[in-house]
């Protein structure tokens, strides 16, 4: 266990993050290089291979013992390396505490995949930080590629708890206006509110140039509607109660929630957004395998 780990928590929330930080190296460990195919190029560049200078050029690219051989001038062009700057962006409201029969609530979940992703990025070398959100932003960290930063991610989320009201697009907005740079965001969220004001917030993120994957996160139950008979319903954030005849609802509720996806689905392919829908009975490592593979293969 990294220093870092015991000079940051408790000895209690260390045997959680032991167990998140174990299952984040059995997801990546010896594969899932896929984000590194990403198609953001930073700063530092590697040599690539030569050719005639142009008008144009740089003069200081010219590759002057070439041109002691030939007297001909060639430049030397360079690829930039991959380097991407990741934030985890996580949805802490009321509702992502829900679960009905899983061992993980929504944002247990999110958590697992959140730190499973932090490991995978900072052990690439590539910076990683946080952002917390419910009604506002409500903790962050910077982006740090040190190894040390793993640590500090999961104690941040160890202590995230969730409660109060969702304003997703507010949030996602505030997101952008703290970035300087451009970003991979991972977005973590049931997406439970108006659509469109979301959908809006997430366009101004593609627009300023972020990458951003958004894994929607809702409960198996809330897919599958397994309940049986006249149940009360509780709106989580609201607290707003509904008595239904669960047979009688469920067909209509399914496809509801089917056309909710499928929504989403459709403004993310137009906007250039990765899209992962996920539910709670589904092994968070494994849909995470899936999608960074499948990531890998459209790269």
């Amino acid at each position: 266990m990294p220093r870092a780990v015991e000079e940051y928590l408790k000895p209690d929330v260390v045997q959680q993050i032991a167990r998140l930080d174990l299952r984040a190296k059995f997801i990546v460990k010896g594969f899932l290089q896929g984000l590194h195919a990403s198609p953001f190029h930073g700063f530092s560049v590697e040599f690539s291979e030569h050719r005639r200078y142009a008008p144009g050029d740089d003069p200081k690219d010219i590759d002057w013992l070439i041109y002691a051989k030939t007297d001909k001038h060639y430049v030397k062009k360079y690829e930039a390396e991959t380097n991407i700057t990741g934030y985890l962006v996580i949805d802490a409201s009321g509702s992502m505490g829900y679960t009905y029969r899983q061992q993980l609530t929504k944002l247990d979940y999110s958590i697992s995949l959140a730190a499973a992703l932090c490991w995978l990025m900072v052990h690439q070398q590539d910076p990683c930080g946080l952002m917390v959100f419910g009604e506002k932003i409500q903790a962050s960290l910077p982006a740090r590629s040190r190894r040390s930063q793993i640590a500090e991610v999961l104690s941040l989320l160890a202590n995230v708890k969730p409660a109060g009201t969702s304003e997703i697009a507010a949030s996602l907005v505030q997101v952008g206006a703290m970035l300087r740079h451009r970003s991979l965001l991972m977005v973590f969220s049931d997406l439970l509110a108006e659509p469109t004001a979301v959908r809006d917030a997430l366009m101004r993120l593609r627009h300023r140039s972020h990458d951003v994957i958004l894994f929607h996160v809702l409960d198996e139950a809330e897919v599958r509607f397994p309940f049986q008979g006249m149940v009360e319903l509780m709106e989580p954030e609201a607290g707003q109660k509904m008595v239904v005849d669960a047979d009688a609802a469920r067909r209509d509720y399914v496809a509801e929630v089917e056309q909710f996806r499928d929504e989403y689905r459709g403004f993310c392919q137009r906007a250039g957004i990765d899209y992962v829908p996920l539910d709670t009975s589904m092994p968070f490592d494994t849909a995470l395998m899936e999608y960074l593979l499948s990531r890998q293969g459209r790269l």
